[in-house]
């Protein structure tokens, strides 16, 4: 590292405040979660969507719903400056983003799954990516309703990525290359 250099502060960071970020303007981009069973990876997600100052988050099924300590350890307060809206089904979640204008892709392992390297998104209506259950994914119904479907590119021996991580590489995809 050059000498010079050094980790900034927290003032220098400039960061905003809830209500300030509640206000500003964001890219139209969310997240809907289907069924996300752990509250830390729920806590994280948050955190990802404040991050990227996404819209708002779709917490579906059995997704776990702030307030709860297991979810602030790892949002750090992001459940405070990020909306949410809770439904009791993914799927109704999605159809109602859609009829909204929104388009929804699944971020799913699929037979026609586009390579998230080769996806050129586009917020210009609004863009949704649904995340699924650590275990069983998106549901079969929602990937049905869905637009299409991206995968990120993996070459280890595992098959999937965990969905907080997950969350992670395709929100920044999503704001840095639409």
């Amino acid at each position: 590292m050059p000498p010079q250099d050094r980790k900034l502060t927290m003032d220098e960071l400039g960061r905003v405040g809830p209500a300030e970020y509640k206000a500003m303007s964001k890219p139209r981009l969310r997240f809907v979660l289907d069924d996300v069973r752990s509250r830390h990876n729920t806590g994280s997600i948050f955190r990802t969507a404040d991050a990227f100052a996404m819209e708002g988050l779709d917490l579906c099924g059995f997704t776990p719903l702030p307030p709860h300590r297991e979810i602030e350890k790892t949002a750090l307060g992001a459940t405070l400056s990020v909306p949410w809206v809770h439904h009791e089904r993914a799927l109704d979640a999605v159809r109602k983003l859609k009829a909204e204008g929104w388009e929804v892709w699944a971020v799913e392992q699929t037979m026609h799954a586009i390579p998230l390297t080769d996806w050129k998104p586009e917020r210009k209506k609004g863009l949704a990516l649904v995340l699924g259950n650590e275990l069983h994914g998106v549901s079969d119904e929602v990937v049905a309703e869905c637009d299409g479907a991206i995968v990120v590119p993996q070459g280890g021996t595992k098959h999937s990525l965990n969905v907080s991580v997950c969350a992670g590489i395709v929100a920044a995809w999503a704001v840095f290359n639409s």
